[in-house]
């Protein structure tokens, strides 16, 4: 008899094990990371944090379809996103079809995280991704599980010469399967296991079953923002799970293929999980953080007079955060970006300087500028 290839071909599939004590110290580093955001999102309120759940849900819109090898239109997604949570939008941004259903999907996903996870749910997640029914000039099959009897397979490599990573079990078997996951995702045995632990286990088994023709990762990804959103009650995008996801692509990658090609002994793949998660945690209390103190910086600001050519700089070095453009501003670039002469930029410098909104650093041909805003530094 053949030996097993991969998780979905084990006699106990899909009864994932984690060892408790192998897993103890990342859950409870996790769960301090968690606490610290949560808790200050929680506790300045989401009008005050606004600025800065806009910039993660941006961050994460954009690293889950990168993940995918998709690039989205960055103002389009700003927009967007800015529209949702009711901050300002910037003017004149065409709407994408394929940033709004992506964002349709997230914001699902964590709004109404309280509400059951069904097949109908993701039928209209997947379908909200690919609404011309195409996934590039390719017709795929939308709202529903796939049912092509070819291998749904992940590979590598030019033509030819694939290297299969992974196959994913026979369309056939996939309504089945993800009825069990379904019935195990809202029932009584997930919610006896601590909830990042679950999360962990839930992308595991959802991208090994791959019921989709395509979106599996963002679908995949979405159900992980949901079951993290209902663990903290929050109902905003609060943790850069995807955007750490997608710094380490690869890895992320590798372990998924060593978890779907191993035992159904998921540990190593849950603290890989907690790990990245609780690095997610602390680079959103950093965005919380930065923007908190922009927001600072701002209402200062609303008290000192400014030409609209220095608001638009000002505002250009806010949006870029604390490290500014690349190389820092100079006269020249204060010139480009306000549209005016080099004299007239001298002149809105060293107002600015004088001001206390910009701070000097280096002299002659290398004297750059900076935002200062304090904590920033």
């Amino acid at each position: 008899m053949p030996q097993p290839q991969f998780v979905w071909q084990l006699p106990d599939w899909p009864r994932f094990s984690v060892r408790e004590a192998a897993v103890a110290v990342p859950l409870k580093e996790a769960r301090l990371a968690q606490g610290r955001v949560t808790g200050k999102a929680q506790a300045l309120g989401l009008e005050a944090v606004g600025s800065a759940a806009g910039e993660i849900w941006v961050a994460e819109a954009v690293a889950t379809a990168s993940i995918e090898g998709e690039k989205l239109d960055l103002d389009a997604v700003r927009s967007s996103v800015a529209r949702r949570l009711g901050l300002p939008a910037p003017p004149k941004v065409r709407h994408a079809r394929d940033v709004e259903g992506l964002l349709d999907v997230m914001q699902d996903a964590v709004a109404r995280h309280g509400q059951p996870l069904t097949k109908e749910r993701l039928f209209a997640w997947q379908a909200a991704l690919f609404q011309t029914g195409r996934s590039g000039l390719v017709e795929i099959r939308t709202g529903g599980w796939r049912t092509r009897r070819e291998p749904m397979r992940i590979v590598s490599g030019p033509v030819g010469r694939e290297k299969v990573h992974y196959e994913a079990p026979p369309a056939g078997a996939v309504p089945g399967l993800m009825a069990e996951f379904l019935r195990w995702f809202e029932g009584p045995a997930a919610k006896g296991t601590d909830a990042l632990v679950r999360a962990a286990i839930a992308h595991l088994w959802f991208e090994t079953v791959h019921p989709f023709e395509d979106g599996n990762g963002r679908v995949g990804r979405a159900i992980v923002d949901l079951a993290l959103a209902r663990d903290a009650g929050v109902s905003t995008p609060l943790y850069r799970m995807s955007s750490r996801l997608a710094a380490n692509r690869r890895q992320y990658y590798e372990e998924l293929e060593r978890a779907q090609r191993g035992t159904l002994d998921a540990t190593p793949w849950v603290a890989w999980f907690l790990g990245q998660f609780g690095i997610a945690c602390r680079e959103s209390e950093e965005t919380v953080d930065r923007s908190l103190a922009k927001a600072r910086f701002l209402a200062r600001l609303a008290g000192v007079s400014l030409s609209d050519r220095q608001r638009k700089v000002v505002n250009a070095l806010l949006d870029a955060g604390p490290g500014g453009f690349v190389g820092g501003l100079s006269a020249g670039k204060y010139q480009n970006l306000a549209s005016t002469s080099r004299q007239t930029a001298s002149r809105d410098l060293a107002d600015l300087v004088e001001k206390g909104v910009l701070r000097v650093t280096g002299q002659l041909k290398g004297t750059r500028y900076h935002v200062a805003v304090p904590e920033w530094r």
